[in-house]
């Protein structure tokens, strides 16, 4: 590995991590790289025990890689919190998702619905499970392949309604960002970070990671949509 601190992330903080690294360089000059690719391929890495150092994941996966050995005990370290927006394509109407039923209404008139492979997908679905209206809209869900964002599939017209990570729906072209969820529904993924076991720098990954928590990088989390953890 070099003198490069190595990381693997899902592609929800791609862009933060981007950003947070070359601060870092500056900061203390340590090269850190992070690798952005699905959520789930990224935890299957790891825990396969492919050599990075830090990963960052949703908090849930990050728990289930310690249980399983891939992450070391007490390492995990929550970083930001990632609410789920909406979109639709550029140019086309804006549905009131102002509140719950207003949300429940928009879902059901549009003619397909995108969604994530990752945690927000399979929250969303749940909801529509609470709704009561999954088997009515299971012919027109629309599921974004492994690292591919939501945002794409409605720029191209393949999902009337997107649902995914802010972060991953700003910035993307040929979309309309309408807004986060209303209250009383709404998706919140925390995103953490942990020191894999197959690194040797434990101690450099740790300090990394306490200051990805501080609040110098606080500004540039809400840059991007999500709010420190």
């Amino acid at each position: 590995m070099g003198d490069l601190i190595s990381g693997i992330s899902s592609m929800a903080t791609r862009r933060l991590l981007a950003e947070l690294a070359h601060a870092y360089r500056q900061h203390g000059g340590v090269e850190v790289g992070f690798e952005s690719v699905g959520g789930v391929d990224a935890a299957q890495r790891v825990a396969a025990g492919e050599l990075f150092d830090v990963v960052v994941l949703a908090s849930d996966a990050i728990d289930k890689l310690i249980a399983g050995g891939s992450v070391l005990v007490g390492s995990r370290v929550d970083l930001v919190r990632s609410p789920v927006a909406i979109a639709v394509r550029a140019g086309a109407t804006r549905p009131d998702i102002g509140s719950e039923n207003a949300l429940r209404r928009a879902v059901l008139a549009a003619g397909s619905v995108g969604y994530s492979t990752g945690p927000s997908g399979t929250a969303l679905l749940a909801l529509f499970e609470r709704w009561g209206i999954a088997d009515e809209l299971r012919s027109r869900l629309v599921k974004a392949p492994a690292g591919m964002p939501v945002g794409k599939l409605v720029a191209d017209g393949a999902a009337a309604l997107g649902f995914q990570q802010m972060s991953e729906m700003l910035g993307q072209p040929g979309i309309v960002v309408v807004g986060a969820m209303p209250a009383g529904c709404e998706i919140v993924t925390t995103f953490s970070g942990g020191v894999c076991a197959a690194s040797t720098r434990a101690d450099e990954v740790r300090a990394l990671l306490a200051w990805l928590q501080s609040p110098a990088t606080a500004e540039a989390k809400r840059k991007q949509g999500m709010d420190p953890a």
